[in-house]
C-alpha cells in the first residue's frame, strides 16, 4: 500500500478493513499516534465476524517470553474472529523482526504498530510503507484547522455552542498533543456546564493560566543548555501544583515551534519572516532567546529531540507514578543536547 499522508490518516481510518493486515502509527504526537493506533485497532477488530480479539503485548512482556509476539500473531484463533495485536517499536519489536511476517504474509492476525517519529529512510517505516497488505499513517501536532475540527466535533458531541472569540482563543492553546487536547477540551466543558454557550471569560479561566509565564522559564533553559537553570525553575512550577505532564506538553510547544521555524529557514526565508508565520505570535521579550536557539539547533536535532519529548509524554501518560521523574530527565536530557550546540553554529543530529 502506499504512504498515508497527515491529512488523509482520518478518512483512511473511517474505511480501513481486513486487507490491510499490518499498521505503522508512528510521529511527534504521542497522543495522537496511541489515539490513532487504537481507533485502528478497535476497526480492524470489528471488521471480521465474528470481531476479532484485542491484544496488547508491552515491550515489559517479551522480557520473558520474547517470541510471544511472533506467535501471537502467526497463529489462528480456536474461537473467535482473527486477533488485532497492538504492540510499540522497541529494541524487540523491530524493521528486523518484523520483515519475514509482513514480506512472507505470515500473519494470522491484524497487527498495530506504534512508533516515535521516523525519519522517510527509516527501515520500519520503509517495511510498512511498500509493503502490499501494510500502511504507515503518520502523526504530528495539529495544525489550526485540524484543532478547529476537533474543537467544533468535540462541542457538537456535548451539544454546547462557543462564541467566536472564544473557539479562537482555545485553538491558540491546544495542540502539542492530541491527548492533553482532548484533556483540555473536556477541563473546559466542564467548567462551563450550565452556560448556555462557552464565552472567552471560560477559556481564560480554565486553559491555561499565569502558570504559563513560570513554565516558559523551564523550557527557554531546557532548549538554551541552562541545565541548572532549568532544573530549578522545574522544581518551582512543580512544587506550585502544576503538573510534570503540563510541563512536557509546554516543552513539545516550544520544540515544535523551533522546527517550523528552522525548516522555514532551511527552505530559504530570513530569520524574520520564519518568526512571523508563528501562531500565536512570538511575544518580544521571548524572541532573541528564540532567535539563538534556531541558530543553535538543525531540524535533524529537534527533530530527534521531538522524538525523545514524544516517548516521555507517552511514558509519563502511562505511569503517572514517574511523570516527575521523567519529565525531570527529559529536561536534563534536551538541556544536554542543547549544551552541545552553542548559539552561532547549527549542531548536527
Amino acid at each position: 500500500m502506499t504512504a498515508i499522508k497527515s491529512h488523509q490518516a482520518e478518512q483512511f481510518l473511517k474505511t480501513l478493513g481486513p486487507r490491510c493486515q499490518a499498521i505503522l502509527v508512528f510521529g511527534t504526537d504521542a497522543g495522537l499516534v496511541l489515539e490513532r493506533a487504537q481507533t485502528a485497532a478497535r476497526r480492524l477488530a470489528a471488521a471480521t465476524q465474528p470481531p476479532g480479539e484485542l491484544l496488547r503485548i508491552e515491550d515489559s512482556d517479551l522480557e520473558n517470553d520474547p517470541d510471544r509476539l511472533l506467535v501471537e500473531v502467526q497463529t489462528m484463533p480456536m474461537f473467535g474472529g482473527p486477533k488485532v495485536v497492538q504492540t510499540r517499536a522497541s529494541r524487540r519489536v523491530t524493521a528486523q523482526v518484523l520483515k519475514p511476517l509482513l514480506d512472507e504474509g505470515a500473519l494470522a492476525a491484524s497487527l498495530v504498530v506504534e512508533a516515535g517519529n521516523l525519519r522517510p529512510d527509516d527501515a520500519l517505516r520503509g517495511l510498512f510503507e511498500k509493503s502490499k497488505t501494510a500502511a504507515a499513517i503518520p502523526c504530528y501536532a495539529d495544525e489550526a484547522r485540524d484543532l478547529d475540527g476537533l474543537v467544533r466535533e468535540t462541542l457538537r458531541q456535548a451539544g454546547m455552542a462557543i462564541a467566536p472569540e472564544a473557539q479562537q482563543a482555545l485553538v491558540n492553546r491546544l495542540g502539542a498533543d492530541r491527548a492533553l487536547s482532548r484533556a483540555e477540551l473536556e477541563k473546559l466543558l466542564l467548567y462551563a456546564q450550565g452556560s448556555p454557550r462557552i464565552e472567552l471569560e471560560h477559556v481564560d479561566a480554565i486553559v491555561g493560566d499565569a502558570s504559563e509565564l513560570a513554565i516558559e522559564k523551564v523550557v527557554l533553559a531546557a532548549a538554551s543548555g541552562q541545565a541548572g537553570r532549568a532544573v530549578a525553575e522545574y522544581d518551582r512550577v512543580i512544587a506550585s501544583g502544576e503538573s510534570p505532564q503540563t510541563v512536557i506538553a509546554a516543552v513539545q510547544r516550544h520544540f515544535q515551534r523551533l522546527h517550523r521555524i528552522r525548516m522555514a529557514i532551511e527552505a530559504g526565508r530570513s530569520m524574520d519572516d520564519a518568526m512571523r508565520q508563528i501562531r500565536p505570535p512570538i511575544h518580544f521579550k521571548a524572541r532573541p532567546q528564540l532567535e539563538a536557539q534556531c541558530r543553535a539547533w538543525s531540524s535533524g536535532a529537534l527533530i530527534d529531540a521531538l522524538s525523545r519529548i514524544g516517548q516521555s509524554a507517552r511514558a509519563a501518560r502511562l505511569n503517572s507514578a514517574l511523570e516527575s521523574a521523567l519529565a525531570e530527565r527529559l529536561i536534563l536530557d534536551l538541556a544536554s543536547l542543547a549544551a552541545e550546540r552553542p548559539p552561532g553554529r547549527s549542531g548536527g543530529v
